[in-house]
């Protein structure tokens, strides 16, 4: 696959690059000698040690705000420049379209009110049901102060796929801008992005698509995927905490947001509020040139490409052990749509999901239990707010992971399990 655009599906990649050598990645991550099994990617993944070390090296180095008058001040200026133009390989975009910010949500936030000041009674922007709250709640916000009407889409909770005809007869001329997932963080759903970008500029809106979940398992290119806009957070693909927009800069240029008097009013500055966490932009790049290392030959993007080409194929590979191994259990799995992402949310019958969480974590696997945000998504699979057990993939995840996450479902059965801990469970 080369991009979320004409993917097939993630669950079933094409012709796979030579097999990832998982035992050798998993050298790159100090956190697996803990002995924990880690099945909480989509709420962050593990780092592994070219990151730390790009981040420590930072800190350690003359460091002073962007400028060029002396070395502290230089180095600030190319830790900033070298991750945008990583991300920009990483997401498809112009470097000068890259804004950095301290979460997705918080970028979210920020660019709604700025949109929302052009936007009037009357105007109305789409959100769905399939989405994370950070890519809900702000635009609801955003409407309710301008005047501008909210539409709902919804998702069919048999299939975990978005309603498109229901989205594509929300559209209207007074449209402003559609909010979408790139991926479901709680199902793994990945939407059809090109048609619905098709249907959203016809109707003369932007298209915003939260990649948060999506770019960690898919390699994304922003035109491609017909965006306007998108978010992700690299702690999702082995960086470290913050957040990346990447926009057309032209599109950026004609956007004011609120900013500080003498604070830049150039693109992309315009939109980072304050002084940049170098260390974590470091981090950022040597995080997308350690993916990019996962693929072989051509230039960065070309290697992320192929490097995600060998990621999908052994997810898959994972997916289907996993999946197979909890309906063996009995398990309810929610995840179900035909084009997913490695992230399985599910239920065991008659066992509260909280109880099955804390029974894993008992035997040092992390699978945690909960809507993780994605709020409206739960409810309408019928799982209220208190959601279910979500259990996904990392590129440092192998079969033995998989394996003891599914013994330590039957092992934690036992009532006393979670009291008597890992030591009791071996």
């Amino acid at each position: 696959m080369t991009s979320a655009v004409g993917a097939a599906s993630v669950a079933s990649p094409g012709p796979a690059e030579r097999p990832l050598d998982v035992a050798a990645l998993r050298r790159d991550f100090p956190a697996l000698c803990s002995g924990l099994a880690f099945f909480d990617a989509p709420g962050g993944t593990q780092t592994p040690t070219p990151v730390i070390e790009a981040i420590a090296a930072t800190l350690s180095a003359p460091l002073a705000n962007r400028g060029h008058d002396n070395p502290a001040q230089r180095n600030a200026e190319h830790i900033v420049l070298d991750a945008r133009a990583a991300m920009a390989d990483y997401l498809g975009n112009d470097p000068a379209g890259i804004v950095f910010g301290r979460s997705a949500t918080q970028l979210t936030l920020e660019l709604a009110r700025t949109l929302a000041h052009d936007w009037a009674p009357g105007d109305e922007v789409v959100v769905t049901r399939l989405d994370h709250d950070g890519n809900i709640r702000p635009w609801v916000l955003a409407a309710e102060r301008a005047g501008a009407t909210v539409r709902w889409v919804d998702f069919d909770p048999a299939t975990a796929e978005l309603d498109l005809a229901q989205l594509e007869a929300a559209l209207t001329p007074r449209t402003k801008l559609v909010a979408v997932t790139g991926a479901s963080n709680l199902v793994g759903t990945i939407p059809d992005h090109p048609r619905i970008a098709e249907s959203v500029h016809r109707a003369g809106a932007l298209l915003w698509v939260d990649a948060v979940h999506l770019a960690a398992h898919v390699r994304v290119d922003r035109t491609a995927l017909g965006a306007d806009l998108v978010v992700c957070s690299p702690y999702k693909f082995c960086g470290p905490h913050l957040g990346v927009l990447a926009a057309d800069p032209d599109l950026l240029a004609g956007l004011r947001p609120d900013k500080l008097l003498p604070s830049s009013d150039a693109v992309p500055e315009r939109f980072e509020l304050g002084t940049l966490p170098y260390e974590l932009l470091a981090g950022t790049t040597a995080a997308v040139d350690y993916l990019a290392g996962l693929g072989e030959g051509g230039d960065r993007p070309t290697r992320l490409t192929r490097a995600f080409a060998r990621l999908a194929a052994n997810e898959h590979v994972l997916r289907t052990r996993l999946e197979d191994g909890l309906r063996e259990r009995g398990a309810t799995i929610y995840s179900r749509a035909g084009r997913r992402t490695s992230t399985v949310l599910f239920d065991l019958p008659g066992r509260a999901a909280a109880d099955v969480s804390l029974g894993l974590a008992a035997q040092g696997v992390n699978a945690p239990a909960g809507s993780f945000y994605a709020i409206e998504a739960s409810r309408h699979l019928g799982l209220g707010d208190h959601g279910a057990v979500r259990a996904g993939l990392a590129p440092y995840t192998d079969a033995s992971d998989v394996d003891r996450l599914l013994e330590a479902l039957d092992q934690s059965r036992d009532p006393g399990m979670a009291q008597r801990g890992p030591a009791a469970a071996s």
